[in-house]
């Protein structure tokens, strides 16, 4: 008997793979699974990111699990307690014997008589090759390399003598008291990282190339907390999730459907929080409203610290750094001990692992996503990809819902494989995701394309996802079975 074999094998114990193991607990507990993790713990970007103020910019009603209640007071969690909270669901549904750590995917090879993938790892500690087997592969690796983020080729960076800092890789030891500091980026990192780090050091300034729209929000829901004082706990989580997402949904089309009523509606709410400082143009965007992604504060707490004077905001582009800062195109020197580039991610689609069907390579840029949960012409491989546009995890339980479905399909039919096929040759190809952001033009010749209609189109709308992957027919005219 084969012992490295079980049904599934999911890649990566975060968010994404917790929750597909926990729902295989729920639903198909009858298939045997592993989860393959490349690190020592579980929670993934939970667990990675040990910067200033680390959140969740998504309410946890959505950004939790369907299944799992968030009972904590606040709507937007700090890291430590999205941790708690992944690893008492583990705890829950006996997730964690199921964890091999430090093993990290090189490679997947299908074998399409055997319908069997075979995945090849590297040990991280004995640095040998391990071989695991398995009928199905969930890939929840996430979309960015854990190795290291995005840092521009700043000039003249050598000559800086403070400390410089990408927070992907945030120095355990800092000490920013008193310290001048200055924090490159706009988007959600910089947002977090500012307001928290503003009572500690001397000054701290967040320097933009160009400028995000930031809207606050409060960080408890007076609704919602009546909402489950009212009702028993599993219904009460069940409202509240469908009251944000609803709401999450009005906000976004209305921004998509009336951009200058959004934009001058934003924009005013951030100068009444502001006080004197000015909203233009340092929370004035060239574009509009989530056309790229959206930053809250909850509490509004950027706007505070800055209406405060503890930290200010320059919209620029960077010249060069000096030895004791940065200087600006247009002259001005910003001085700093240290210099925090939260300048994004590094998209690594998959964990940068490579896919092989009989021995062939299979080029992933070349592939369509199906009803954003597999890829064209990919037996028995199912992808996590969550929202840009609402919670991470709102998609993710959706995905976990559908291969339910499939599963049992297969079972019942003694099926062993499903692979979506490409049947429309007029489908176009277009980017699987709908942002203008840097990170996501940086990755666009090597991630799946999206077609412009369904299935093979991601909607990035929890209603016509909830309809296509809870509801319509599993066995369309688009999946092969074996």
């Amino acid at each position: 008997m084969n012992t490295n074999y079980t049904d599934i094998t999911i890649i990566g114990a975060g968010l994404s793979g917790i929750g597909a193991a926990c729902h295989l607990k729920r639903k198909n507990p009858e298939q045997t699974y592993r989860i393959l993790e490349t690190r020592n713990n579980l929670g993934g970007t939970w667990d990675l990111f040990k910067y200033p103020g680390v959140r969740s910019d998504s309410d946890m009603y959505t950004f939790g699990y369907s299944f799992k209640t968030w009972d904590a007071a606040k709507s937007f969690a700090d890291a430590p307690s999205i941790l708690k909270y992944l690893n008492d669901a583990a705890e829950e549904y006996q997730v964690k014997k199921h964890i091999i750590y430090n093993k990290k995917a090189l490679t997947y090879h299908y074998n399409t008589h055997l319908h069997l993938w075979t995945i090849t790892t590297l040990d991280t500690i004995t640095n040998k090759e391990v071989i695991y087997q398995s009928k199905f592969i969930f890939n929840c690796s996430g979309y960015y390399s854990y190795d290291y983020g995005y840092t521009p080729n700043y000039a003249g960076l050598e000559n800086f003598k403070g400390a410089f800092i990408h927070p992907q890789k945030w120095p355990k030891e800092l000490d920013l008291k008193d310290k001048t500091v200055v924090v490159i980026g706009s988007g959600a990192t910089a947002v977090t990282i500012v307001p928290e780090i503003a009572n500690t050091v001397k000054h701290v300034t967040m320097l933009q190339r160009s400028p995000t729209y930031i809207g606050a929000l409060p960080n408890k829901d007076s609704t919602a907390n009546l909402i489950k004082y009212l009702l028993p706990k599993k219904i009460a989580h069940k409202i509240i999730r469908f009251k944000n997402v609803i709401l999450d949904m009005i906000f976004f089309n209305a921004c998509r459907k009336w951009p200058n009523a959004m934009k001058k509606f934003i924009i005013k709410n951030a100068q009444k929080a502001l006080g004197d400082f000015p909203a233009t143009p340092h929370f004035t965007p060239n574009y509009n409203p989530w056309e790229q992604r959206f930053c809250l504060a909850p509490d509004g707490d950027l706007f505070k610290v800055i209406k405060e004077g503890k930290a200010s905001v320059e919209t620029e582009t960077i010249k060069n750094f000096t030895e004791k800062g940065i200087l600006l195109q247009s002259g001005k020197e910003l001085f700093a001990d240290i210099i925090v580039s939260a300048t994004g991610l590094r998209i690594l689609p998959f964990g940068g692992v490579k896919m092989f069907i009989d021995n062939k390579p299979i080029d992933i840029s070349k592939t369509f996503v199906y009803k954003g949960s597999m890829l064209s012409a990919l037996p028995n491989l199912f992808i996590f990809v969550g929202y840009t546009n609402a919670s991470w995890t709102l998609k993710s339980d959706l995905t976990s819902e559908y291969i339910s479905r499939v599963l049992h399909f297969m079972n019942k039919r003694q099926l062993k494989e499903v692979c979506p096929l490409m049947l429309d040759s007029s489908l176009k190809a277009t980017p699987l995701l709908n942002l203008n952001s840097g990170y996501i033009y940086r990755a666009n010749n090597i991630l799946p394309s999206q077609g412009d209609k369904a299935p093979w189109r991601v909607y990035q709308n929890y209603i016509l996802d909830y309809k296509m992957l809870r509801i319509d027919k599993v066995n369309d005219k688009y999946l092969k079975f074996t």
